[in-house]
């Protein structure tokens, strides 16, 4: 399998936005939560108040990995500054698009910061369609990608 191909799986599982689950760790204590995340650029974005633990531990520590329904994304994280201060204001507008409730009670606090998850590394769990369980490993540093099928 390509690249290309394994990157579409990747982009056709996780979609426009989801809810996922961002590991940190700082000091041997890692900690786990949600956030809402967009998907745009090849990369992960989401926001956060700068004030946070968990803003606090991505400062100290910017490897994170992130998972969703069986699609694991190991990056690292970059704070881009405001959320607001972002050009074209991409983020803020597909938050609004399709978290907008997320968006209405959380998008107008001058704390809010956007992150940028650049992925290494992807694990994706799945079937193909005649129900063949398999794992996909993407290393976008190295460029390749192994397929493992289980019968």
């Amino acid at each position: 399998m390509e690249l290309l191909e394994a990157k579409k799986i990747m982009d056709e599982k996780l979609g426009d936005y989801k809810i996922m689950a961002l590991a940190s760790c700082v000091d041997d204590y890692p900690m786990v939560r949600n956030v809402s995340c967009v998907f745009y650029n090849d990369k992960i974005y989401f926001k956060t108040d700068k004030n946070f633990r968990k803003t606090q531990q991505l400062f100290k520590n910017d490897k994170v990995a992130m998972c969703f329904n069986g699609v694991q994304v190991e990056g690292t994280a970059k704070n881009l500054g405001l959320v607001v201060d972002e050009p074209g204001r991409i983020f803020e507008k597909k938050y609004k698009e399709f978290l907008w409730q997320s968006y209405n009670a959380y998008s107008h606090i001058d704390t809010e910061i956007l992150i940028e998850v650049t992925p290494k590394f992807v694990e994706i769990w799945d079937e193909d369609e005649n129900r063949n369980a398999f794992q996909l490993f993407i290393d976008f540093d190295k460029e390749t990608v192994e397929y493992k099928p289980y019968d």
